[in-house]
């Protein structure tokens, strides 16, 4: 089985997948496997061919697309890295503060080439996000920063007000001329060098700088390939997905892999007009199959706002559609399912998923051949740690399956009490296994001591999820909430985001996805419930953000109505709800509802103002 099963004459050179397998089939990377290595491969092998593409859509009318072949892109890293061994030591972070777009792909690629560690974050201008991008640059304390000409002052004033020390260069990579490349050194970099550091999202902490490995990154490319099949070199990536997030780094990562090539277009083109991305994996599914990924609010937001033109020929019949928010939303996937069905879109397209930036990104996924899988749980035995199949009712909570765990990873339910292994159906903290897992938090030892170290007490005597992975093997505590049926894996929850009153456990996507649905007035999608207070002492506080055309309307019905639903379905007495303005509630740079921010926000008075 080859890795490009469509491979032409010339293509030999290229990674085969059986050179990333082990005798028992387990991913094991080459030695010497790099990001880099592979670049250099698809530059010795397919220089000529397309790498990536990036659709600008900042002009009037139709797209600008602009393109870069492997050989360009190697002619670019080689200056770009030429210019960062000037200005830098091995080792040292180089932080990318740039617009999406090809010019960050090649910064990012540019520092691990030169021997730093890149850190990708994104520009100054992402509103809401200041202070996440502050944490990042004061935790990585970066030697150089880079970015655009366009985005230059901008980068410039933001670093001044912050006052690093030392302060960090700053470079345009687009002013970089490819003649520099002539004095680029070899650096020889090793598969367990840091390639970057991946910051966390902050949904339920600040964020923290994960170190991902050349190991890492190379092992969960090559799991996601043989997860999601996508074997064929003729597989296209289509993504809007912000570059500095885990999930957008590795669409940017899959062309390393198999020679290939990835469509990009930025978040807030997809925001203003989600049918670009429709239309641009149906124009890449004419050549050849395509792989996209984002969260549950992109799938709805798409239903609602990116239906193709009646006359517009749309053809979705080869795409593969990874869904990645934990937990997935059904809703999400019926409304896009139902509204794209007659675009000739499979049963099979959507792929639920799970992945964290501390397994660098993919833990689990839906077979190929499988259409997602639904379960109803019974919603007091759930909050209790058991999974009890009910049928479908509104006392039941609808959890849908993120598939099977990847190749050479192991996923183990684990009482995180005793820290022994729990049975199946049995709800426990999610623990990990594999040369996937990032080595740990930057400059946060006793922190990585404490999550990527965990050691089992014990084990299952039989069928246990850890079988194949030493005693004396480490884990890494996820945080999140999970639990085993039929083989498949249930995310259920956060640990940190559980709301416990009066002794019992409730998920708060239970209790927003009844608050949504309690009134009109509410904007679906747009709801975090927490708790707050000391422990015996828990109140339940529920933010959601006011519907379209509804901010005039008196909110005491709606405010009624949700207490009301909330006591009704979930037993428990709504302490505070706040009805607030679209876009108060805040959320992650990924997309999802960051209820440790929101809950901060609350208690300091300022939910809700702009």
């Amino acid at each position: 089985m080859h890795l490009g099963r469509q491979d032409s004459v010339g293509h030999n050179g290229l990674l085969h997948i059986e050179e990333c397998l082990d005798a028992d089939g387990r991913v094991v990377l080459p030695p010497e496997t790099t990001l880099i290595s592979l670049i250099d491969r698809a530059i010795a092998n397919v220089g000529d061919c397309l790498a990536y593409r990036y659709l600008d859509h900042t002009g009037s009318g139709a797209a600008h697309a602009v393109e870069l072949t492997w050989a360009q892109l190697g002619v670019r890293l080689r200056a770009i890295a030429a210019h960062l061994q000037r200005l830098t030591i091995r080792g040292e972070r180089v932080a990318i503060l740039a617009p999406q777009g090809l010019d960050y792909v090649i910064a990012y690629f540019s520092a691990i080439k030169a021997g730093n560690i890149a850190v990708p974050l994104f520009a100054p201008e992402l509103p809401g996000h200041t202070e996440r991008l502050e944490t990042a640059l004061r935790d990585s304390q970066p030697s150089v920063v880079l970015t655009t000409t366009p985005a230059r002052e901008v980068v410039r004033a933001a670093l001044e007000a912050l006052s690093l020390d030392p302060s960090p260069h700053i470079v345009a990579v687009d002013e970089v001329p490819d003649a520099e490349g002539e004095a680029f050194i070899p650096v020889e970099l090793d598969v367990d060098d840091v390639s970057h550091l991946q910051y966390t999202s902050g949904a339920t902490r600040p964020p923290v700088g994960v170190e991902i490995t050349h190991r890492a990154a190379g092992t969960n490319l090559v799991q996601m390939i043989l997860s999601i099949d996508l074997l064929d070199r003729k597989t296209r990536g289509v993504s809007w997905l912000p570059l500095y997030h885990d999930m957008g780094l590795s669409m940017i990562g899959f062309p390393t892999i198999y020679g290939g090539h990835v469509t990009l277009m930025s978040p807030t083109a997809f925001i203003r007009r989600p049918q670009r991305w429709i239309r641009a994996m149906s124009e890449e599914a004419r050549h050849g199959r395509v792989v996209t990924a984002a969260p549950n609010f992109a799938y709805e937001w798409t239903a609602q706002r990116g239906l193709p033109a009646p006359d517009e020929d749309v053809d979705l019949s080869d795409v593969v559609m990874i869904i990645g928010s934990e937990p997935v939303s059904i809703d999400a996937i019926t409304t896009f399912s139902e509204a794209f069905a007659p675009y000739k879109l499979p049963a099979t397209a959507i792929k639920p998923s799970y992945g964290i930036a501390e397994a660098t990104l993919m833990v689990a996924t839906t077979d190929p051949a499988d259409a997602p899988t639904v379960v109803h749980l019974d919603r007091e035995q759930l909050g209790a740690g058991h999974a009890v199949r009910v049928a479908d009712s509104p006392n039941a909570v609808t959890q849908v399956s993120s598939g099977r765990i990847a190749r050479s990873q192991w996923a183990v339910i684990v009482d995180p009490a005793t820290e022994s292994e729990v049975g199946d159906a049995e709800v426990g903290e999610i623990w990990l296994h594999g040369n996937n897992i990032g080595r740990g938090y930057w400059r946060r030892p006793d922190e990585t001591q404490r999550t990527f170290g965990a050691k089992l007490q014990s084990r299952l005597a039989e069928n246990s999820h850890a079988e194949g992975v030493p005693i004396a093997g480490t884990w890494l505590r996820t945080g999140d909430l999970g639990v085993y049926l039929d083989g498949q894996l249930y995310v259920v929850g956060r640990m940190a985001d559980v709301v416990s009153i009066d002794g019992r456990s409730h998920y708060p996507q239970d209790i927003e996805a009844t608050a949504a649905a309690a009134s009109p007035m509410v904007r679906k999608g747009y709801v975090a419930a927490f708790s707050v207070g000391q422990d015996g002492d828990e109140r339940l506080v529920i933010a959601a953000e006011r519907a379209a055309g509804t901010s005039r309307i008196d909110p005491a019905p709606a405010l009624d109505a949700i207490r009301s639903a909330v006591a009704q379905r979930h037993r428990v007495t709504v302490s505070d709800v706040r009805l607030v303005p679209a876009g108060a509630i805040p959320r992650t740079t990924s997309g999802k509802l960051a209820r440790w921010a929101c809950r901060k926000q609350y208690l300091s008075g300022r939910l809700g103002q702009h």
